[in-house]
């Protein structure tokens, strides 16, 4: 318990709680509506968004949540284009927003690039105050988001053409979840790093779906596998003085490796018993 009498370490906790809230419950939704790289092109294009900020001298947050939010209107414009292949929307905006982040930081001649490799991995230990309460903001937003377009969101995610006949905004409701998902990923890509944020959000999500039966029991079982994964992995990377970031990531494959290999071996052994 030594560590937690550090107030770095008391922000790091609450922070990684929160975010076990917000990243999973996002992240789960992502998978079941096969938008998975949906969170890895959009921590991408963040990557565009802190190198503007940084080659115009504007605090990269501000950039980077203008520039993923357009990317969000732009994901569901290509989309609607492109109804059969999905999936061309992500690629293209996944490389066009590296290409723009490589090409800006090489016109920032470095003097920026330890700046931006903050922003690339993160660290959870080094946030501050404001930030935890920016994540605070968040988490309030989505969860009275949830309570209120849970049952929409539902009929939208596993079935689009019954949504549409029922007279659901479907157009609107995918583009608040892209813009939602984005500014989530904005607001926690500071902390958890921009290669890692899409971690956080699908493997909390896909470990859930081996547990549980129900929606409902997949959500609140990746904010538990969530809960889990971010504070054993703190307390692993405090323990072994390793990235923070990284081993939350490395502590979610791990779980994710037990549990398929726990549901393979109840399968076999039902087969046997039969």
């Amino acid at each position: 318990m030594e560590m937690f009498s550090y107030e770095f370490m008391r922000r790091a906790l609450i922070a990684a709680s929160m975010m076990a809230v917000i990243a999973p419950s996002l992240g789960v939704f992502l998978v079941l509506r096969r938008q998975s790289l949906l969170a890895d092109t959009l921590s991408h294009v963040s990557l565009a968004g802190i190198a503007l900020g940084f080659f115009i001298n504007v605090n990269p947050t501000v950039t980077t949540l203008i520039v993923v939010i357009a990317s969000a209107f732009v994901l569901e414009y290509i989309k609607n284009l492109y109804k059969s292949y999905s999936e061309v929307s992500t690629a293209i905006l996944m490389s066009g927003g590296l290409a723009v982040a490589l090409v800006l930081m090489n016109l920032t001649k470095g003097k920026n690039s330890m700046n931006i490799q903050q922003y690339l991995f993160g660290s959870i230990v080094t946030i501050n105050w404001q930030q935890v309460k920016i994540l605070a903001i968040l988490l309030v937003i989505i969860v009275g988001l949830f309570l209120v377009l849970r049952k929409p969101m539902y009929v939208l995610t596993f079935d689009e053409d019954t949504a549409h006949v029922d007279g659901l905004p479907i157009h609107v409701l995918s583009m608040l979840f892209n813009v939602i998902t984005g500014v989530a990923i904005t607001v926690m890509i500071p902390i958890a790093g921009a290669l890692l944020v899409s971690a956080i959000m699908i493997l909390p999500a896909t470990i859930s779906m081996k547990i549980g039966k129900t929606f409902s029991t997949v959500i609140l079982s990746s904010i538990v596998v969530g809960f889990i994964g971010m504070t054993s992995g703190l307390i692993t990377s405090y323990q072994l003085d390793t990235p923070p970031g990284a081993t939350i990531t490395l502590i979610f494959i791990a779980m994710f490796i037990l549990i398929n290999l726990l549901t393979n071996v109840r399968k076999k052994n039902r087969q046997i018993s039969k």
